[in-house]
This record gives structure tokens, C-alpha cells and sequence, in this order.
């Protein structure tokens, strides 16, 4: 039976753009139907930045109507309304003040198939929140429906003035344009195992395929496991021996506010490979950047920048060239914590190793080095 996809990329016009939605649509549409479908073949219908909540409705409706197998591809933003805080996909008139009015409501999305048969209808999601979603998500679960497989992440606010790539769903479809689509759960897991430490943070979403109808009953379902907020992001590992993955411990610990025991999770693994293959290992150095990640959730910025920094210097010891990725996200990451420290003396302290980096590791923002000199020279100016 043909497959239906349905590709959706949506985020506002303007300073309340958090992610660039609509750049993944050319890598997916040039995907084959089929594989984006995983049936033999497909119809595709395309929606970038659309204006109005009501013509995506018509939409969904339509595609939801169909009888075959179902994927929709969402990438987007997601808001809260101001009047019932329920979370909406912002479309491209979308302002904080008027989401309950051009914004997409989630619970359409959920509505709109959940007359179709279990097992047959597959969201892939990559979205961002704003800050007010981030805080709700700690305590509340987005709801895509009981009947529907879902995959994806919801990541946080990108930092301010920043527009944020929807690198998830890009990975997902390079991942596709290799002409092979995995079972869905395996792509999720590949994705995220490309993603690295930059889906560390992320919540993840992991629902699979509701039971299918069979003679005489249905097939079983897989173990549920709801949607709810995860700290980290667990790439995709072979199974372990262990009674508890160490990330699936940390996120847990961190979840409950036990940020000290999190941190001696982390350490007590950094250390471990740091005995096994060495402090400049990228072994050492992964279980270094999660406990700089744990010191920012923990609102310790101060710990979080001098990780970062030592993460840096260790690198380009080790002969990592100052433009690499590597080299770059630990002082790009180190410059942002550093901003967020408020104790002056501490804050002068980094900034002179800071600065010392930006010399080497300028970055590919241009003035980088000279936005840290001048906050060091107003530290200096100002009494203690």
C-alpha cells in the first residue's frame, strides 16, 4: 500500500525566529518518497513556514485521511498561549503575545489522528522551545497521541540573538539520502549517535509503534516509554552489562536535582578513562564536557567555564589544531559560561585564561577576543 508523507517546517518571521525551520526542507526533498515513506512508494506534501493555523489544519486532515502508512516530518518551535499554557507550533506570524491566535496548537496535531488504525502513523519531530515551553516541559509531557510512534527531540532556547539549525532532522535526512531507511527507532538512534555531545540537554522522544491489528488480536507492543523531559541526551550505545547506563544515572540524578551526585557520577567515569587511555583521550575529555554541561544545569558557571577551558587547553596539547570543531565548541562554550559568572573576582581570573585561548582560538565570530578584553577592562575599572 502507498505511503503518505507529510513534511512540516515552521518557525516566525522575524526576532522570535529561535530556529531556521525551513533550511532542512531541500535535504529532505531530496530524499526518494519511498525511503522517506519506507514503503515501496509514496505521495509527499510539503508545508514551509505556512501563515495560518487553519490551513494546516486542512492539511492534516487530509493526509490523516489517507489509509496507508503515515510519517510526518515536523520541525519547528514550540510556544506557549498566554491564556491556557498548552503548547502550540509556531508558524510564520507567530509573536509571543499572539500564539493562541497564528499559532498551530499541539493537541490539532494529537486530534487529527487519533482516528487512525494504531501502529500506523509515525511523527519525527525536531523542534526548540522557548524559554516559557522549557520550564512547562519539566513538568509536563507533549502529548503527540497513545497510537502514534514518535521520535525526535525537543531542544532548549538557543542563546540570545542566536537562530538554531534543526541538526537532529538534517542528520536524519542524510542519514535517508543514502538511499537506505532503517526501522525508525534505528534511525533515531543513529541520529543521535551523529549528534554527539551536541544533543546533550536535548529532551528526547522515544515512543514506539502502538500494536497492530492482526487475526485474532493484536500484535504486542513494545514496553511503553512516555514522552517526558530528559536532561541528556543518550546516543545510541550497544548494550551494556551494567544493571544502569551511566547517562541514563546522570539524567535521572540531575531530573531529581541531585547535581553534586550527578557531577561524581561523571567524575568518577572521567577519571576512570582518563587511567585507561589517557587524560587526553576522547574518552576522558566526553566525560569532561558532561560534567561542564552538568556544572551550567547545576547554575554553576563558574565550574562550567573552567571545565570548558581546561577541556581546550588539554586539546590543543594534545596538537588539536585552534580551528578544529573540538577545540572551537570548548572555547566558544567557555566564552558563553564565562558572560554568566557574577562573582568579579572569579569572573577576572577566567577572563585572563579566556583571553590568553581567544589569542589561539579566535573562533569564526569575528571579535570574539576584543568582546573579552573589554569586559576585562570594565572588571578592572569596577571596585570589588
Amino acid at each position: 500500500m502507498p505511503g503518505t508523507v507529510l513534511l512540516l517546517a515552521a518557525s516566525p518571521v522575524g526576532k522570535s525566529r529561535l530556529v531556521d525551520a525551513a533550511s532542512v526542507l531541500p535535504v529532505l526533498a531530496a530524499v526518494p518518497p519511498a525511503v522517506l515513506s519506507g514503503t515501496d512508494t509514496a505521495n509527499v506534501v510539503e508545508l514551509a513556514d505556512p501563515l495560518e493555523p487553519q490551513a494546516v489544519l486542512t492539511r492534516l486532515r487530509a493526509v490523516a485521511a489517507t489509509p496507508g502508512p503515515l510519517t510526518v516530518f515536523v520541525t519547528g518551535q514550540l510556544a506557549l498561549d498566554r491564556r491556557q499554557h498548552l503548547p502550540h507550533l509556531a508558524l510564520a506570524r507567530t509573536t509571543p503575545a499572539t500564539v493562541r491566535y497564528t499559532a498551530l496548537p499541539w493537541q490539532w496535531i494529537r486530534e487529527e489522528f487519533r482516528l487512525r488504525s494504531p501502529g500506523s502513523t509515525t511523527l519525527v519531530l525536531d523542534l526548540h522551545a522557548d524559554v516559557d515551553t522549557w520550564g512547562w516541559l519539566r513538568t509536563h509531557a507533549l502529548d503527540s497521541g497513545r497510537n502514534n510512534a514518535v521520535y525526535g527531540r525537543i531542544a532548549p532556547p538557543p542563546s540570545r540573538r542566536t537562530v538554531a539549525v534543526p541538526a537532529y532532522m538534517k542528520t536524519i535526512a542524510t542519514i535517508l539520502r543514502s538511499g537506505w531507511r532503517p526501522p525508525v527507532e534505528q534511525l533515531h538512534q543513529q541520529a543521535f549517535g551523529r549528534l554527539g555531545s551536541e544533543a546533550y540537554g536535548d529532551v528526547v522522544l522515544t515512543v514506539p509503534p502502538a500494536p497492530v491489528a492482526v487475526p485474532g488480536g493484536f500484535a504486542p507492543r513494545p514496553a511503553y516509554r512516555p514522552e517526558r523531559p530528559a536532561v541528556l541526551a543518550v546516543p545510541a550505545q550497544p548494550p551494556r552489562q551494567e544493571p544502569v547506563d551511566p547517562h541514563t544515572h546522570i539524567a535521572a540524578a540531575v531530573q531529581a536535582g541531585r547535581h553534586q551526585e550527578a557531577d561524581a557520577v561523571a567524575l568518577a567515569h572521567e577519571q576512570a578513562a582518563a587511567r585507561a587511555h589517557g587524560p587526553a583521550s576522547e574518552q576522558a575529555l566526553h566525560w569532561s564536557e558532561v560534567r561542564a554541561d552538568l556544572a551550567m544545569f547545576a547554575k554553576d558557571s563558574a565550574r562550567s567555564c573552567g571545565i570548558w577551558l581546561t577541556v581546550a587547553q588539554t586539546r590543543l596539547a594534545a596538537g588539536q589544531a585552534p580551528d578544529s570543531p573540538d577545540v572551537e565548541k570548548a572555547v566558544d562554550r567557555a566564552h558563553h559560561q564565562w558572560g554568566q559568572v557574577r562573582d568579579k573576582s572569579r569572573a577576572q581570573e577566567l577572563g585572563t585564561l579566556l583571553a590568553q585561548l581567544r589569542v589561539r582560538v579566535p573562533g569564526r565570530r569575528p571579535g570574539a577576543l576584543e568582546n573579552v578584553r573589554k569586559q576585562l577592562r570594565e572588571l578592572q575599572a569596577t571596585p570589588f
